[in-house]
């Protein structure tokens, strides 16, 4: 089962300050090439896309591969021009979306 998203946001920042954002999904991020002890094969289960959007606008994209370790984690840093939502999303390769966002206040 996969646990809900975890992100950090700074709730208040000065205009023009750089921020530094973070996102961790716990995920398996199976392959697809790694066998169970009988022998089988385990299904390719893996976060494929990342995308941060503030107030409607992509900020970050980060598309992960089949090196990415489990429980991904990002950092990355934006420049805070103004209030408003920052929208944290992942992708999976069966199609789910995990989703989370979080309000940040530029005085």
């Amino acid at each position: 089962m996969i646990a809900s998203p975890q992100i950090k946001v700074p709730r208040l920042a000065v205009k023009d300050e750089v921020i530094k954002l973070r996102a961790k999904l716990n995920h398996p991020m199976e392959t697809g090439w790694r066998k169970t002890a009988a022998g089988e094969t385990v299904p390719r289960n893996r976060i494929h896309t990342f995308v941060c959007e503030f107030e409607g606008e992509e900020v970050f994209r980060a598309d992960l591969h089949s090196g990415v370790s489990a429980d991904p984690y990002l950092a990355f840093y934006v420049t805070a021009e103004k209030s408003g939502r920052f929208r944290f999303k992942w992708l999976e390769d069966g199609g789910d979306v995990y989703v989370k966002s979080a309000a940040m206040e530029v005085v």
